[in-house]
């Protein structure tokens, strides 16, 4: 197990760790052999640690702590043995001499050293010792120990680990390093170096449970799992030697910038390394981060009425996140994780408590992520506080993550590693555990058939002719579907509209989307007249009647669509009122869900109905009024699960979509069909290839129950058969939903300005229009005007133009801007504008005196160039209202024309399918063909009445 730790600062104060792991990777040397040194014996090892013991090397016994000791190596003794230690005496060998100068062309030149095959000839004399060797020669192994050290200090002075020779000279030095220590260990002993420090020890296998190796000081530790998790693996052993090696530099450089501490794990028996793999239990791996940048912390205020959002800018989605919120007192935290837009109370993605227990920290796994990199929020909320008081939070955000170096791809993976809960920004703390995958071949063969032979086969059709009646049968009930699906199509198609109500004020400009979906229940649909009235925190609407001209409304399963105008504002909705007068043949109405979008905010409303407006059905009422539902009754179970059967069956299944698919999905019931068919004979050319291959009786059973069994030839058989039919098809459907509707322009004859016809304008149009005005102004009670009587000839539209007056100065008079004043000055300028143009139709003779009329047409002229100004002044000083930001969409929109795509793909699939079909068919005979078509009936059952529903 190799690791490294990784300390990296991000652009947005997030502070980032990788903790790597893998097992050093084998790098060709490419430096030439040292010639006339032999390392087969004893002997001539004895004179290459000879030769290793002349200069440039300086081996010094001395103190760790002190700086000349660059090396040391630590041995832990008893007592007794310290004792006799510290009164021997050190005995120095005379050295051999040595050629000067050419110690002098070693030193200068660090490539001339490493040109020799000295490491080689190291590591395979190193590789050939034995344990009694080692016992009886410690002063050997140190020395190799230190040596080895010595020569990658050097290297790395001269080049460092980025350079290409150094990386095969680390594998190779730390290959002699773990093969010397692993020899000459009889008690625990600690090697250190500037570059890093080994650990030692000597186990029982049992007392290896819940094992800590390594040391914080010495930059990290490795706790091992229980006894029992690893008692397969060391058990049998008699001693398990416990070998741990931290390193201060990553020899192993990459793209991802990994920079710190490498640590390698290893267990031996003396002899050969033992693997521990696919644990019960992990690994649990702390590597400390000695020069990590200071976190940057940002302070916020919170009260029980006030939130913070956090912005993650996040660029690779598989990193953990630990987002730390300290609060000044105890209290209890709420969070909410959302991506794209901050939190709300519907938009999160996922969310906890945090309080003290867990030091108020939260670890954003990459599984929360959803593999989705970009911009994430996070939103911090004060829970069950009721005190007036302010909460000072301190919010520090920092990023880890754990890999291992993977010894086949040569590369660093987080295959098999996690970061674990007890991060902190100065350690990391990993959890990791290694599965193994085993196989053999993959692919299973198909059946094999001729295609030179096309000809030859087709012509038996009279003597076999079951799969291509099989085929005919097929394609005469496709076509015969395609019609009706086509005659379908143009039926839905005129339908799909949104209608805008009639008796919307043309002056009102505040627009609500409302979408009303009928229940699919027998009997849903209604014939009534169905009016609704908005309810808001500000005010209420006028009551309008859901209606449209061209097209039928309220059918069964419909969802329609309406535009609801309205002059201001209504605030946050809380209630819908829906009713209808009982008209009609079938007037019982079944109303499942409404939603309502505030077009200008692009807030959402959603208010779950199901239940009968009727008079002899449910509780007997056609009016009701229904709450707008709360976040949790959104996000519950039942809500979500009735939301994705529904749709689930009527969109995602295939086969029962045709029947009724939603009324706005662009992939229409013909395509759907197309799909069914190519699906089908897709199904049935990779049926009949693989139907009755030879069963393999080398293949492993991986499942049996009585007399069945399922082999891994089976697997494979399914395995193929998906790869080779859905990627294609799947393809084919994507295409047909992602297509964006082809705008076409209208013709003369659609265009409404040729048959609109104005009303005749007249004193009782005036009268009416501007009670009109007055009566919705009124409605709100932050305008403060009363509701007008009826007015009832010209002498009383003065004192009515005077009113508007009025409320256009008290209009004028509001310091702070918002929509509603906005909205409110934009209707009464369109109203005005209206009203004004419509007085400049009629003459004096209309009223009472040229006077009355010449003082109304000034009055409205005054008002209107006041209305402009009051409605300009608002706009410009009003704030930008907050927007929900749109949702990320899950996939994009294709052009139009991609539909041509669609159909040549599903047209070729389908005809390759059909020749390949007919081809094995013909090549069976008629006696298996009979066979297969009962089997593939079978598939087909499975498929349409189990697969596709439970998916």
């Amino acid at each position: 197990m190799f690791l490294s730790d990784i300390t990296r600062e991000k652009n947005t104060s997030s502070f980032t760790w990788w903790v790597e792991k893998g097992v050093p990777a084998h790098h060709r040397d490419p430096f030439p052999g040292l010639k006339g040194l032999k390392t087969e014996k004893e002997e001539p090892l004895k004179e290459l640690c000879t030769y290793m013991k002349l200069n440039p090397f300086r081996f010094l016994t001395s103190d760790c702590s002190k700086r000349r000791g660059f090396l040391c190596r630590h041995t832990i003794m008893s007592p007794s043995s310290l004792e006799h230690t510290e009164n021997s005496r050190v005995t120095v060998r005379p050295r051999t001499k040595r050629n000067l100068p050419e110690m002098h062309n070693s030193v200068n030149s660090i490539d001339v050293l490493l040109k020799d095959s000295f490491i080689d000839i190291l590591l395979k004399g190193t590789q050939q010792l034995n344990r009694t060797f080692a016992l009886a020669n410690p002063d050997t192994i140190d020395t190799i120990i230190k040596c080895s050290n010595a020569i990658l200090r050097l290297s790395l002075e001269k080049c460092g680990f980025q350079h290409n020779k150094n990386k095969g000279l680390f594998d190779k030095v730390f290959q002699i390093i773990k093969t010397a220590s692993l020899l000459g260990v009889d008690t625990t002993t600690v090697t250190k170096s500037p570059l890093g420090t080994v650990h030692t020890s000597v186990y029982k296998p049992t007392n290896l449970n819940k094992a800590v190796l390594g040391s914080e000081e010495d930059g990290g530790m490795v706790k091992l799992p229980s006894f029992s998790a690893m008692e397969s693996r060391i058990g049998k052993y008699d001693s398990v030697v416990a070998q741990m090696a931290t390193f201060s530099s990553n020899p192993y450089p990459s793209t991802d910038n990994i920079i710190g501490n490498v640590c390698n794990i290893l267990l031996s028996d003396g002899q050969s390394e033992i693997k521990l793999d696919n644990l019960t239990e992990m690994v649990e791996i702390f590597l400390l981060h000695p020069n990590n940048p200071a976190l940057t912390s940002t302070s916020v205020v919170l009260t029980k009425d006030k939130k913070s959002v956090s912005q993650l800018n996040v660029s690779d989605s598989e990193m953990t996140i630990i987002f730390n919120a300290k609060p000044s007192i105890n209290v209890s935290l709420a969070v909410y994780l959302s991506y794209g837009s901050p939190p709300n109370s519907t938009h999160f993605y996922n969310t906890t408590i945090l309080s003290h227990t867990e030091d108020y920290r939260w670890l954003i796994t990459p599984e929360m992520l959803q593999d989705t990199p970009g911009v994430w929020y996070v939103d911090t909320r004060l829970v069950n506080f009721t005190l007036e008081t302010e909460v000072t939070l301190t919010i520090t955000t920092y990023i880890s993550k754990c890999l291992y170096w993977d010894t086949v791809k040569l590369e660093w993976s987080k295959e098999g590693c996690r970061v674990g809960g007890k991060s902190t920004p100065e350690m990391t703390h990993c959890l990791c555990n290694h599965l193994t995958l085993f196989g053999s071949s993959f692919f299973v063969m198909p059946n094999y058939v001729d295609v030179s032979r096309t000809a030859e086969l087709f012509a038996t059709v009279n003597e076999n002719y079951v799969v291509l009646a099989l085929l005919c049968a097929f394609y005469g009930l496709y076509l015969i579907t395609l019609l009706w699906a086509c005659y379908a199509d143009r039926r839905a198609s005129s339908k799909r509209k949104i209608t805008l109500l009639e008796d919307n004020h043309p002056g009102a400009q505040y627009k609500y989307l409302i979408g009303i979906q009928t229940g699919h229940r027998r009997g849903a649909g209604t014939s009534a007249n169905v009016t609704v009235n908005l309810i808001g925190t500000e005010t209420e609407s006028t009551i309008h009647t859901l209606t449209d001209p061209d097209k039928p409304v309220f059918e069964r399963g419909s969802f329609d669509i309406f535009l609801l105008c309205t002059p201001f504002p209504l605030g946050e909705l809380k209630n819908l009122r829906l009713q209808h007068d009982n008209s009609g043949g079938h007037p019982s109405w079944y109303v499942s869900k409404v939603t309502i979008q505030d077009l200008q905010t692009k807030n959402v409303w959603h208010f779950f109905c199901n239940c009968w407006l009727s008079s002899d059905q449910g509780d007997g009422m056609t009016k009701k009024t229904f709450n707008a539902a709360k976040s949790n009754e959104i996000a519950s179970f039942r809500n979500i699960f009735q939301s994705r059967t529904s749709t689930g069956f009527r969109d995602e299944h295939i086969w029962v979509s045709i029947v009724d698919p939603p009324s706005r999905s662009p992939f229409t019931r013909a395509q759907r069909v197309s799909c069914c068919m190519s699906l089908l004979l897709c199904t049935m050319a990779i049926n009949i290839a693989f139907w009755n291959i030879p069963v393999d009786p080398n293949s492993a059973v991986l499942f049996s129950l009585g007399s069945l069994q399922m082999s891994w030839q089976d697997v494979m058989v399914g395995v193929q058969s998906g790869l080779l039919m859905f990627p294609i098809n799947i393809l084919i459907i994507t295409i047909f939903r992602s297509i964006r509707p082809r705008i076409v322009s209208k013709s003369k004859k659609d265009d409404p300005h040729e048959t609109f016809k104005p009303p005749s304008v007249t004193i009782p149009t005036i009268l009416k229009e501007t009670e009109q005005v007055i009566s919705l102004v009124s409605m709100n009670p932050r305008n403060k005007m009363s509701e007008i009587l009826r007015l009832e000839a010209s002498y009383d539209l003065l004192p009515a133009l005077n009113r508007l007056h009025m409320l256009i100065q008290y209009i004028q008079g509001e310091s702070e801007s918002d929509n509603h004043w906005v909205y409110c000055s934009k209707f009464l300028l369109a109203a005005l504008c209206h009203l004004l143009m419509n007085l400049e139709k009629l003459d004096a003779k209309n009223f009472s005196s040229q006077d009355e009329y010449q003082q109304v047409l000034n009055t409205t002229n005054l008002l209107v160039r006041k209305a402009e100004m009051v409605f300009s002044s608002h706009l410009a000083n009003c704030p930008q209202p907050v927007r929900k930001k749109k949702k990320t969409p899950t996939g994009f929109k294709l052009p139009w024309w991609c539909v041509f795509i669609g159909w040549f793909l599903l047209v070729s699939i389908s005809g390759i399918s059909t020749y390949f079909t007919l081809l094995y068919g013909f090549e069976y005979g008629k006696e298996k063909s009979i066979k297969w078509a009962m089997s593939l009936g079978l598939s087909l059952f499975e498929s349409i009445f189990i697969l596709q529903p439970l998916k």
